[in-house]
């Protein structure tokens, strides 16, 4: 019994250090990261049910994950800029301290986004997911959506 508290101390460990590397915004990444991959194989496993399975639609969903990709980091670029004007540019200031936002709050709506594509994919194979969660997923992604408006001032059509 000794050594699984060994390992679990040993795996408390390293999600310590991991966090103290990455911090919250790291957790973020991985957990949309895996969420990807879910979708990406709840999807494939959907395709395979109905017999539609086709090696052309997998690459359309890989390429599909890759300019999500592409998204974050483009997000992820606009917040280092902007850092990087807000801590060198005195002329430019902003009526709070800017930590970084665009891109957890695109992380979060891509996560948000996963979450409810692999409900719809539990639900194409023949589990029931109740209706309020569906809801709730929904309602969290125009939450985001409308944080996001706030931010620019305006409501954009999705593209």
């Amino acid at each position: 019994m000794e050594h699984i508290h060994g390992w679990k101390g040993a795996f408390a460990a390293f999600v310590g250090a991991l966090t103290a590397l990455w911090g919250w915004l790291g957790w973020l990444v991985v957990g949309w990261v895996f969420l990807m991959v879910l979708d990406y194989l709840t999807g494939s496993a959907v395709a395979c049910k109905e017999g539609m399975w086709s090696s052309s639609r997998a690459r359309e969903g890989i390429w599909h994950k890759c300019g999500m990709i592409v998204v974050v980091i483009v997000a992820a670029g606009a917040d280092l800029l902007i850092s990087a004007v807000l801590g060198n540019l005195p002329l430019v200031e902003l009526p709070f301290e800017y930590a970084g936002l665009i891109c957890p709050v695109v992380l979060v709506w891509y996560i948000v986004t996963e979450l409810g594509s692999i409900a719809e994919n539990a639900v194409d194979m023949g589990a029931s997911v109740p209706k309020w969660l569906l809801r709730l997923l929904a309602a969290g992604k125009d939450a985001v959506d409308g944080a996001g408006d706030k931010l620019t001032g305006g409501k954009d059509e999705e593209q």
